[in-house]
């Protein structure tokens, strides 16, 4: 089988000490809660190999679920690939380093896959899928787990996460016509087990961690690459770490699941033309280390823990906002 799709959309996400940028914050917009009538969310075929702190990202209308720890705490170099239309898996070829809290994301229609941990702390690695494999490319300077890889106006940016001796402290920025990566200013408030995902032009990053379990923020930021800024913009109204996002074909960037003493079923959009956020209907099975991928308005959240720690689930479930 060959693996020839158009990427639309992905994000993965998943994370150790930080600290604030001393920016002013913006008041917190009201986050209107869900009402009768709101989008439901609805059980799908079940991931075929359960497991947790996973990358997802989509190609065309299937989408890639890629490494994660298995029940036995094995860390994996599995790659699923679930097609949306038929609600059915198939299997796609593994991954040329087995890694947890790895990162994917989309290229001018190239699935990409960055760092991670692979048993020696975080990886380098970089690879894309060519065919029926993976390509191997520019390694990180530095390896990276727990942070977030976003595509934006052909190029990849690699943002927050966690690297040898605690939190990364830039952006990698991907070229791939030089396969070479280069340094951008860091998050303002770095951190790590954190969501991220492109809307509008900018590269939103919402919640995380900079510690253990339960050391969760709200703040929310955005990445101008044309101005070359960050900027704050309205907190996640949960505070949580262990989460992921992805953006909408409609501008929402759509924040799911996490953990602290329990995990998180808040599922939360933000309006990135308005900058409010609103409640969605809480996700059935909460989870955290989980893929969420939005192909056009619907949001796909697939695999992660369902307690925290090392808990795995096979759940995929999904949610239309068009």
């Amino acid at each position: 089988m060959r693996w020839r799709w158009r990427l639309v959309a992905a994000v993965a996400v998943l994370g150790l000490t930080g600290c604030t940028s001393g920016k002013a914050p913006e008041p917190a917009p009201t986050t209107a809660p869900p009402v009768a009538g709101d989008p439901a969310w609805r059980a799908l075929a079940a991931v075929p190999s359960e497991r947790t702190e996973v990358a997802a990202a989509a190609v065309g209308d299937r989408i890639w679920v890629l490494g994660g720890y298995g029940p036995d705490g094995a860390t994996l170099a599995t790659a699923e690939v679930y097609d949306t239309g038929a609600d059915s898996w198939d299997r796609g070829p593994e991954l040329p380093v087995a890694v947890n809290h790895a990162m994917a994301a989309t290229l001018d229609g190239v699935l990409y896959i960055a760092g991670g941990n692979d048993g020696d702390g975080p990886s380098s690695q970089v690879a894309r899928l060519e065919g029926d494999g993976w390509r191997r490319l520019a390694p990180l300077p530095q390896g990276r787990s727990a942070g977030g890889l976003v595509a934006l106006d052909g190029r990849l940016y690699l943002v927050g996460g966690v690297v040898d001796g605690g939190l990364a402290g830039d952006t990698q920025v991907y070229d791939p016509a030089a396969d070479r990566w280069t340094s951008a200013p860091g998050l303002p408030t770095p951190r790590e087990h954190l969501g991220a995902a492109a809307s509008g032009g900018k590269v939103y990053v919402v919640g995380g961690r900079v510690g253990g379990i339960g050391r969760n923020l709200a703040t929310a930021e955005a990445f101008d690459p044309a101005a070359g800024r960050w900027a704050a913009v309205a907190d996640l109204p949960t505070a949580r770490g262990g989460l992921a996002a992805a953006a909408t074909a409609g501008g929402q960037v759509v924040a799911v699941g996490g953990e602290a003493s329990a995990t998180f079923p808040e599922a939360e959009a933000l309006d990135t033309a308005s900058g409010r956020w609103r409640s969605l209907p809480p996700l059935p099975t909460p989870r955290h280390g989980l893929g969420v991928v939005a192909v056009g308005d619907t949001v796909y959240v697939l695999a992660g823990g369902p307690q925290p720690g090392l808990h795995t689930s096979p759940a995929n479930e999904a949610i239309d906002l068009g």
